[in-house]
Formats: structure tokens, C-alpha cells, sequence
């Protein structure tokens, strides 16, 4: 198992940026496809995006398309998350996870952060 630690989230106005982290340890980083999920209030924990260990796929619910982008650094073991162009409708606790494939199920990873909170204000 590998452990992750979220981080870079906060209180942001419609229309920001933030840049989401997560620091993995533990077992090797680079062999693990990671995902970033999150969940409001009331809600489902819901699929973002994930990314492939070599970067070379990665897939994005479709309300982030074009706004949101996936990535990851394996000799630094982090994954980032660009948000770009927030909107209210993006707040929810992030979290990142990690998984043996890439997968867009929460059932698909075996690891998970403990979530970073993102607001965002109209």
C-alpha cells in the first residue's frame, strides 16, 4: 500500500485557479495508476480524473474537461490536479487515490488520501 497526503486546497472566488498535491510514500509511486475523486455534502464520492503511471493516458468526468488537468511527477512520488476556471459546483472535499490501473470507480483504487477541502464562492 502507499500512503498519500493531500494538499493546495481553500477558499477561492469563481473564475480561480488552485493546484491540488498529493505526496505519495510507501511502495513504489511510479507503478500505480492515480485518480483524483471528490465528494460534496449529501453527495456521492465522485469520479475527476486519473492518470496512468507514465502519463501517458488520462481520462476526466466530463464537467472538468478543458478546465482540469491531471498530472504527475514520479521521481518527486506526487500527482497534481489543475483547476482552472472553478466554478461553485466544483466544491467538494478532493481526494487522491491510488490503484493498480487506471479506473474511474472509487472500487478501482486501493489507497486513498484523506481529502483536502476546496470552496468555492459565487
Amino acid at each position: 500500500q502507499v500512503q498519500l497526503v493531500e494538499s493546495g486546497g481553500g477558499l477561492v472566488q469563481a473564475g480561480a485557479s488552485l493546484r491540488l498535491s498529493c505526496a505519495a510514500s510507501g511502495r513504489t509511486f511510479s507503478s500505480y495508476a492515480m485518480g483524483w475523486f471528490r465528494q460534496a455534502p449529501g453527495k456521492e464520492r465522485e469520479f475527476v480524473a486519473t492518470i496512468c503511471w507514465s502519463s501517458t493516458y488520462s481520462y476526466y468526468t466530463d464537467s472538468v474537461k478543458g478546465r482540469f488537468t491531471i498530472s504527475r511527477a514520479n521521481a518527486k512520488s506526487t500527482v497534481y490536479l489543475q483547476m482552472n476556471s472553478l466554478k461553485p459546483e466544483d466544491a467538494a472535499v478532493y481526494y487522491c487515490a491510488a490503484g493498480p490501473a487506471l479506473g474511474t470507480a472509487p472500487k478501482a483504487f486501493t489507497s486513498w488520501g484523506q481529502g483536502t477541502q476546496v470552496t468555492v464562492s459565487a
